[in-house]
């Protein structure tokens, strides 16, 4: 079989979905790569700063493991800006639905919700409310995001600061990404479908 036959997916048999489980499973394992040519694509968007996209990326990951963070969420602090290209105005979820079937729920949860956090350092420039966040204060992972927004994300904009390479995280974005998605391991009991990482990304608890 080199294509399957039906049409629509309702008409599909046993054997094509099978066959097309095989395709997609190899595709999947290109998925570091295409990772790290993504991030190689920050080099040219969003100017401005006075370091390109991929510098503010490689200098918020740089921060986080000089901080001693956890390989999980150096990751994340190396992609959560990756959307910007693709989802200018919601890069944050954009971002953490990248990292989702890899990595525990606080790390998406940080990602999903950075975006919002960061508008405490601007958003009164620009008519904004600087201080919307507030709505999460109860959130058990709301002083991680705002740990994360503070000393790795808004102060990676320092074109003098000795930034580490992405050859230099290679190794760990092959690691996380090479993973079985969903393993219960590393995600707990979310699934690709309602989970406990949705009901935290709504902001409630419980």
């Amino acid at each position: 079989m080199e294509t399957v036959q039906f049409r629509q997916m309702k008409d599909g048999t046993k054997e094509e979905y099978l066959f097309l489980t095989k395709h997609e499973d190899e595709y999947a394992k290109g998925l570091p790569d295409r990772i790290l040519q993504a991030l190689n694509n920050l080099e040219n968007t969003l100017s401005g700063y006075q370091v390109s996209r991929l510098g503010h990326s490689l200098q918020s990951a740089t921060r986080a493991e000089a901080d001693g963070a956890d390989e999980e969420m150096i990751v994340a602090a190396l992609i959560h800006d990756l959307g910007d290209d693709l989802a200018p105005h919601n890069h944050s979820q954009y971002a953490a639905s990248i990292l989702r079937p890899y990595v525990r729920p606080e790390v998406t949860w940080i990602i999903n919700q950075h975006g919002l956090f960061q508008n405490v350092y601007y958003a009164h420039f620009l008519g904004g409310d600087p201080n919307e966040r507030e709505y999460l204060k109860d959130h058990p992972w709301y002083q991680a995001c705002v740990d994360f927004c503070e000393k790795w994300d808004q102060s990676s904009f320092d074109p003098d600061y000795p930034t580490k390479p992405l050859s230099h995280f290679e190794p760990l974005v092959r690691k996380i990404f090479s993973r079985t998605a969903f393993d219960p391991k590393y995600v707990g009991e979310q699934t690709m479908g309602k989970s406990a990482v949705d009901i935290a990304m709504s902001g409630t608890t419980g």
